[in-house]
């Protein structure tokens, strides 16, 4: 459709139709006066005619579905097999993603280009879509979801926030609570060592629900030259026990390279934390309360730095990971939600109650991790 016949119509856009091409997009038009418009297509599905009449001065958005070979279009469901779009599923998520944004009278320009390339790949539902429109009514979250990972893990729960909340609120607490459990009389002795803990659970809770989170996958093909293994974990999904999106599968092994890849960013995450915060804050906590006491006990002994330091790490990507990545993906996307996807508010208390019994058990098998490998001792009880 050309320009000059665009104009004859009495119909303005911002697109430039003078030459052909595989994709119109979605386009809200202007009619200056009444106008009814029929449309007459032979291809594929869309083989039928569409009247449109619209009075004059409103605006509608229209998507107009051509294919220049006739075989490769959004709108004759033909898909080759590749492309990212799993066949048939991959097609329908297409179509139905697509008119869900003209029933919102959204534009392609109007959504990032990466979403709107997943659409085109057929890996997008229109309840993905959906759930964009609705976030981006947030200021915070329009501004939040500027950001890759935070938009990936928004669009596949819109409670991701409430919960990265739930886990660094409650943390504190719940971490506390258990130091204190499991030291009873000896918790003031080891007032040091429960301070540092504390303070490095909070540092790493964010981490801890961040990497395990479901996702919605936006990110670009991978480049041709990239090795056999950075392909493999590519196509490995965030979170081992996620649902999967329609048009999208992922193998048993891609599922439990999804532990090994998290396992990896959550060992280096708490090695880190441990090495910075905690073990070096208790080592200066102690050698205070040494000078302030001028004791010589040996009670107050500095914790070995780098023994710890990896010794946390390896209970991250172990225990932790194993634990958040069944929280996320088993207990709350496979049977808390759909089970009260319509009651927000319910929802929300039920990963409340479930992340805090999480929180606390992880504090318990900690303490009793450190002990068993020699990263602390128990004070005997006078």
């Amino acid at each position: 459709m050309s320009a000059a016949a665009m104009s004859a119509m009495g119909f303005t856009s911002s697109k430039d139709y003078t030459r052909f091409k595989t994709h119109i997009p979605i386009q809200s038009f202007n009619f200056n006066s009444s106008i009814s418009l029929s449309i007459r297509t032979n291809l594929g599905p869309f083989r039928q005619s569409f009247l449109l009449k619209r009075n004059k001065g409103e605006n509608f958005p229209m998507f107009l579905a051509f294919s220049g070979d006739g075989g490769d279009g959004v709108g004759n469901g033909s898909s080759s097999g590749g492309g990212g779009g799993g066949g048939d599923g991959g097609d329908g998520n297409e179509k139905e993603a697509l008119w869900m944004l003209a029933e919102a009278g959204r534009s392609v320009d109007s959504i990032p280009a990466d979403l709107m390339a997943a659409i085109r790949a057929g890996r997008i539902p229109k309840s993905v879509v959906k759930r964009y429109l609705e976030l981006e009514t947030s200021p915070f979250l329009r501004w939040l979801m500027q950001f890759g990972g935070f938009k990936e893990r928004l669009l596949a729960d819109d409670l991701f926030l409430a919960k990265v909340g739930m886990e660094c609120g409650v943390g504190m607490f719940t971490k506390t609570a258990a130091e204190y459990e499991k030291r009873k009389e000896n918790f003031s002795k080891e007032l040091e060592i429960v301070f540092a803990d504390v303070v490095m659970a909070i540092i790493a809770d964010f981490m801890l629900v961040y990497l395990p989170a479901p996702t919605v996958s936006l990110r670009p093909p991978i480049s041709l030259n990239a090795g056999r293994i950075a392909k493999f974990f590519y196509n490995c999904p965030d979170n081992a026990f996620q649902t999967a999106l329609g048009g999208t599968s992922y193998t048993l092994l891609q599922r439990l390279g999804a532990i090994a890849r998290n396992g990896t960013k959550l060992f280096a995450v708490g090695t880190a934390s441990s090495l910075v915060v905690g073990t070096v804050m208790t080592n200066t906590l102690i050698n205070a309360k040494k000078a302030v006491q001028k004791s010589t006990d040996d009670e107050l002994e500095n914790i070995p730095v780098l023994s710890t330091s990896v010794g946390y790490g390896v209970y991250m990507a172990v225990s932790s990971n194993l634990r958040y990545q069944l929280l996320a993906g088993v207990v709350e996307q496979r049977l808390l939600e759909p089970l009260l996807h319509q009651h927000k508010l319910m929802l929300s208390a039920a990963c409340f109650i479930v992340r805090t019994g999480n929180t606390y058990l992880g504090s318990l098998l900690w303490v009793d991790y450190a002990r068993l490998v020699g990263l602390q001792k128990a004070h005997d009880v006078e």
